[in-house]
């Protein structure tokens, strides 16, 4: 009987993401929140690749006030980028994108800040890094999550259809 609950609500979190318009209100919310949160990691990761730091340096170089090298130059850049693929593709793939890089961004803050007098920290991290990680983390989740989670979603919501099906 487990099983068979537990195939119910996959099925139903697969049918959540058909249940959305591709021309929803909340999605350009997703594609807002993606797109401005990737080009300022494109442009920090950039300013980090031409300032010629070395890639595992963790000198005291800055971009944009914060703490850099190679390393997360380079990072910035690709998660950046696949933050701006995400708002063009939008919809859904966008929102569980936020907040999944969110969650990574919240994750990387708490590990960096239990780095950051060490030898380990070979991504540079200064405190400005770790509370910059801890804020577009949680920026990210909210913009992610907007319209998705709530106890108050409107009835007309797609997520909030999907979760109460016998209340059509």
């Amino acid at each position: 009987m487990a099983t068979h609950s537990v195939h119910q609500e996959t099925r139903r979190r697969i049918r959540l993401d058909d249940h959305l318009p591709v021309d929803h209100r909340l999605n350009t919310v997703y594609r807002i929140g993606a797109g401005v949160m990737g080009a300022f990691l494109v442009v920090f990761g950039i300013f980090g690749v031409v300032d010629h730091i070395g890639f595992f340096d963790t000198g005291g170089n800055t971009v944009v006030g914060l703490n850099t090298n190679g390393t997360l130059s380079v990072l910035s850049i690709c998660v950046g980028l696949l933050l701006l693929v995400g708002m063009v593709i939008g919809g859904n793939f966008a929102s569980t994108l936020n907040m999944t890089l969110g969650i990574l961004f919240l994750l990387s803050g708490f590990l960096n800040l239990s780095l950051l007098d060490s030898k380990y920290n070979f991504l540079a991290f200064k405190i400005q890094n770790v509370l910059f990680s801890f804020v577009v983390g949680l920026l990210l989740m909210v913009f992610g999550m907007y319209g998705r989670v709530g106890s108050t979603l409107p009835h007309d919501n797609p997520y909030w259809r999907a979760r109460h099906p016998d209340a059509s």
